[in-house]
């Protein structure tokens, strides 16, 4: 399949009642919304993972025909056709493969370039944490100054800095919500470095993001590091924050949480 004949086939599946429903959803419809102007086919996600299993010849270099699409659901199709090749070359044997180096980092470097169209939170959500928050697990030529291979950590948080710092709200949630995998793998120092970074920010989907990774870090971390993260910025900390980041501990310790004092 090319580009073209993916955007055909998933014109051909616009569906007006799921359409409607889902501009309503993802909060099209107002200039004051988050996702105000976006356009749906009314597409559902099934469908359109079901595209992208079709799509596993489809040349990279078609790719960003589909991430700048006007149709939301075929820049998702995108995107998770991105998520699919960074995942075959991420596979454990070959963590250190020359061509897969290169071939992530070209991944990397088009999602970047296309993650202004990533303009929801699903988008997002369900592309970062796979390819950006992989990466960040991973061997990389990007910011090396020889060419060669290694983690270059300084260079990926110089990265993630440059989403959290930047005026676009989906590029400041990709810097949290990708921190995710590393948390996954005993690593909650990115998590934690960005949900400080974002702890006042005004939006109420970053409160959202920056709660749901704490809980992350909780859950496959310890919670311990959540409640020293919540004690040291009680005072700053979001209503919505804290409840995501305390959702899954008992009844007692949430109401304490949320009960304690602030200045």
């Amino acid at each position: 399949m090319t580009s073209k004949e993916i955007i055909e086939y998933m014109e051909s599946l616009r569906n007006e009642e799921q359409r409607v429903n889902l501009m309503r959803f993802f909060k099209t419809q107002r200039p004051s919304d988050y996702g105000f102007g976006d356009q749906f086919l009314g597409i559902k996600n099934p469908q359109t993972h079901e595209v992208v299993k079709f799509s596993k010849d489809l040349p990279v270099e078609e790719v960003p025909t589909l991430l700048t699409s006007k149709w939301h659901e075929v820049r998702l199709c995108g995107f998770l056709i991105l998520v699919d090749r960074f995942e075959r070359l991420a596979k454990k044997r070959l963590e250190h493969d020359g061509k897969a180096v290169l071939g992530r980092d070209n991944i990397i470097k088009m999602y970047l370039e296309h993650a202004e169209f990533a303009n929801n939170w699903d988008l997002v959500d369900l592309s970062v944490q796979k390819i950006i928050g992989s990466w960040l697990l991973l061997p990389t030529t990007l910011g090396s100054a020889d060419g060669k291979a290694d983690y270059n950590f300084d260079y990926k948080i110089e990265l993630l800095d440059s989403l959290a710092d930047s005026p676009c709200l989906w590029k400041q949630r990709m810097s949290i919500v990708c921190t995710s995998m590393p948390t996954r793998h005993g690593d909650p120092s990115w998590c934690l470095r960005y949900a400080e970074k974002h702890l006042t920010h005004p939006h109420d989907l970053m409160h959202k993001a920056v709660g749901w990774m704490l809980r992350e870090v909780g859950e496959k971390v310890g919670y311990d590091l959540v409640r020293d993260f919540i004690m040291r910025h009680i005072n700053d900390i979001p209503r919505t924050t804290l409840r995501y980041a305390i959702e899954k501990l008992g009844t007692d310790e949430r109401q304490y949480w949320l009960n304690l004092p602030r200045k």
